[in-house]
C-alpha cells in the first residue's frame, strides 16, 4: 500500500520546471526571486535551497495564470 502525504511536493518546483510549465525563462524567474521584478512574488511562494531557487505554484498561479503544460 502506497501512503499519501497530506501535502506534496508537486506544490513546490524548481525555476527551470516551472518556466517549462508556463511557459516563461527560467532567468526571467530567478530575477523575479532576487526581487528585481516589481510585483513579483511574495513571502513564501519562493526560496533559496543552496544554489537553486524554489518556486510555489501558488506563487506561480499568482502571477502567470494556470500552468500552460501539463
Amino acid at each position: 500500500k502506497i501512503m499519501k502525504l497530506k501535502f506534496g511536493l508537486d506544490g513546490i518546483m524548481t525555476t527551470q520546471e516551472a518556466a517549462e510549465r508556463w511557459n516563461v525563462t527560467a532567468e526571467s524567474l530567478k530575477q523575479n526571486c532576487r526581487g528585481r521584478v516589481k510585483y513579483g512574488f511574495l513571502e513564501g511562494e519562493f526560496r533559496k535551497s543552496k544554489k537553486i531557487w524554489l518556486v510555489t505554484r501558488q506563487g506561480m498561479e499568482r502571477l502567470y495564470g494556470k500552468e500552460r503544460l501539463k
